[in-house]
């Protein structure tokens, strides 16, 4: 099984990405020296997924004492360069929990090393304990949510919660990956997800690499096939889960519980500990980022709206716990309702 490597260090510790942006016409693969290039790959969706998105920040931040650091912390001492990227980075996208909480360690690694030297390489080992902690982390939710995949099994997912988004195999995808390394014949239905299509150019593209079976379906397609009654569950990720069990996650995911749950179709949400935000109460509080009007009025290069019209673009949804079956993480498989009391 083949799964794509989307993030790692170059030899002087830059950063090598991804562009997943040009995903799955062409796979090139960017060098990041400073923080302001992290920054616009992050915002842009060049490199994307809550977990992936932490380890980007983490190694972001070693940029600021790599090379130039970047126009904004070059004049600063090194532990100020790294306070100002860490906090560059943070408001790159404020959904996912992941990029604060990696920006937090990295922070405490610096304040507790201070501005002694050898300051640049003890970010560089904390920010590979992190990436580590990540793959370790798909392994134990893939196995967490393998008895959720039977053999013969229909999994329908929505966006991209597989390699492309973590620094290992995924967390949704985590357990299809492992049910099919075991010989267990799994298929995927697999949400387009508009309007940035991370479904049909990115899952799509990572399963058939991978050798797993897949149907393409357009997101207004989903509930008709949950009613067909051949789906055994839903599995999507998450870029914030509140403390109650109110999920965020890409867009159209709310829509797609409410109608798993009307077929009476098992939703599971896969995600890390690091994805639990328990200082957010509910969902109320998740700050959802909203994005460029041009991404739903435009269709490649042509106009599909007239000009003029307003656009409401939110990148994510919350789905309400009620809605979710179970919560697959790295330390089990979890109700909402336990939760906040298990991830502590």
């Amino acid at each position: 099984m083949s799964l794509p490597s989307p993030i790692a260090w170059t030899p002087d510790f830059g950063v090598r990405l991804l562009d997943q942006t040009l995903l799955p016409g062409e796979e090139r693969y960017l060098e990041i020296g400073t923080v302001e290039e992290m920054v616009e790959a992050i915002r842009s969706l060049r490199v994307r997924g809550a977990p992936l998105i932490g380890i980007a920040a983490a190694m972001g931040v070693v940029q600021a004492l790599t090379r130039s650091g970047g126009t904004a912390v070059a004049a600063l001492s090194p532990l100020e360069a790294v306070h100002a990227a860490a906090a560059a980075l943070s408001a790159a996208r404020p959904t996912a929990v992941n990029l604060s909480w990696a920006l937090g360690r990295m922070m405490l690694r610096a304040d507790r090393h201070g501005s002694a030297p050898g300051l640049r390489e003890a970010l560089i080992a904390e920010a590979d304990v992190i990436w580590a902690e990540d793959r370790a982390m798909c392994d134990r939710i893939g196995e967490a949510g393998l008895a959720l995949i039977p053999d013969g099994a229909t999994v329908l997912t929505h966006c991209n919660a597989g390699a492309l988004a973590t620094g290992g195999r995924g967390t949704a995808l985590a357990p299809v990956y492992l049910a099919h390394e075991r010989g267990r014949r799994v298929h995927v239905v697999v949400d387009e997800t508009r309007p940035l299509l991370q479904g049909s150019r990115l899952t799509a593209w990572e399963l058939q690499r991978a050798g797993v079976p897949c149907t393409l379906i357009a997101d207004s397609m989903a509930a008709s096939r949950l009613r067909r009654g051949d789906v055994a569950c839903v599995l999507v990720g998450a870029d914030r889960i509140a403390a109650n069990g109110d999920v965020a996650n890409k867009v159209g995911t709310y829509g797609l519980a409410l109608a798993a749950r009307a077929a009476g179709v098992p939703f599971y949400v896969a995600a890390p500990r690091s994805t639990i935000d328990l200082s957010t109460p509910t969902g109320d509080g998740i700050p959802i980022e909203e994005r460029r009007p041009e991404e739903i009025a435009r269709w490649g290069d042509r106009m599909v709206a007239p000009g003029g019209t307003l656009v409401w673009n939110p990148a994510f949804d919350v789905t309400p716990a009620a809605l979710v079956t179970a919560i697959v993480t790295d330390f089990g498989l979890v109700l909402p309702s336990e939760l906040a009391r298990q991830a502590r």
